[in-house]
């Protein structure tokens, strides 16, 4: 279960007796179906939210029995422990932190012990980040649903929104299918479809993608408790499937050989983590004197064919609010926002400003 104080935080998990916290806590009505919710991140939350209202709605078939999500972590400065975002926002609503589960892994058999002894029907996963073993997915008699931000079976993976947008892709959409023992590979219950704007970033795109996610599984509840959407899924076709792998910091170095497009949704698509970076040369115009600079790079634009001119060879311009950077096959970057290391994101203006004459080069 989820424990508050600082000492208790520490301790990776404790078992509890379910039968004795639903004498004592929130009662569980015999009529409404248990359901149980695993989610971890910031967008996961927006999905308990839509669970948690529509559980309370007149005419509600289902109650949210427990929430199972990643463990206290140190996300801070001070790295003081603090819950995942999902923990945090079920406490501020006020559920009962003895429904709050957070094993390391969902396969420990003190969290599968206590999780049978809830007896829940139907699991719903968002972001969770853990993987489930087959004797956790045996355990709720109407399967485990997750919510999956891509038009499954692509980008099935870690990293579904970040690599689609890598990509380049025009459509993408969310979703609801069983899970199995193979990767993001169940039968599709149900799915949304929508277009991708040439300028949102991956964090944008994810949270667009599980609210409407969420919504689409409220609609859908109904079939997954009266057994129909286990009839009406479809099986995925394995021979279409993309795989989304998780990104690592060592994509994030950008190179200018590439061409425009290519760095511009790699910015979109890394942004929030784990960013991209650029490594530059400044020089100081009296001395000649270099000096290397690792940038991150924030906000970007494909430059139109009329700014092609601007700037010539490896020096960077700045031109009507934008730094202007020469690309492969020539193509051209417009750079709208950086980072300096320790510093807070600025517009390109500010930073061209603050160059105070020195020269801006690509390595």
């Amino acid at each position: 279960m989820y424990l508050s104080s600082p000492s208790s935080m520490l301790r990776r998990f404790c078992c509890f007796n379910a039968a004795h916290c639903f004498s004592s806590g929130v009662q569980s009505s015999p009529t409404k179906k248990k359901l149980v919710f695993l989610g971890s991140p910031q967008v996961a939350a927006s999905v308990l939210d839509d669970l948690l209202n529509a559980s309370s709605a007149p005419g509600s078939l289902f109650e949210v029995a427990a929430i199972v999500t990643q463990p206290p972590s140190g996300r801070n400065r001070g790295r003081k422990l603090m819950p995942s975002p999902v923990a945090q926002h079920a406490l501020d609503r006020g559920f009962p932190s003895d429904f709050i589960f957070t094993p390391e892994r969902a396969g420990e058999e003190t969290f599968l012990s206590s999780f049978r002894e809830l007896q829940p029907e139907l699991c719903i996963t968002a972001a969770y980040g853990n993987i489930l073993p087959t004797k956790f997915l045996k355990i709720p008699p109407l399967g485990t649903v997750n919510i999956h931000p891509s038009l499954l079976p692509l980008y099935r993976g870690a990293a579904p929104v970040q690599r689609a947008l890598q990509d380049g892709v025009k459509e993408t959409g969310v979703s609801l299918a069983f899970t199995v023992r193979a990767l993001d590979a169940g039968p599709i219950i149900a799915c949304e479809r929508m277009e991708v704007d040439d300028h949102i970033k991956a964090p944008d795109l994810l949270a667009l993608l599980f609210s409407r996610g969420s919504k689409l599984l409220v609609s859908e509840l109904p079939s997954i408790f009266d057994g129909s959407a286990k009839v009406k899924a479809q099986v995925q076709d394995n021979s279409r499937a993309t795989l989304a792998p998780k990104i690592s910091p060592e994509e994030s170095l950008l190179s200018f050989d590439q061409e425009v497009l290519i760095i511009h949704n790699k910015v979109r698509a890394f942004a929030g983590w784990p960013g991209t970076r650029a490594r530059l040369a400044v020089i100081d115009s009296k001395s000649g004197q270099q000096s290397i600079l690792e940038l991150k790079i924030i906000t970007t634009r494909v430059c139109s064919e009329a700014k092609l001119m601007d700037t010539e060879g490896g020096d960077i311009a700045f031109s009507k609010g934008a730094l202007v950077i020469h690309c492969g096959n020539s193509t051209v970057l417009e750079v709208l926002e950086v980072q300096l290391p320790g510093k807070k994101v600025v517009n390109a203006a500010a930073f061209w400003n603050g160059l105070r004459g020195q020269r801006l080069k690509k390595l």
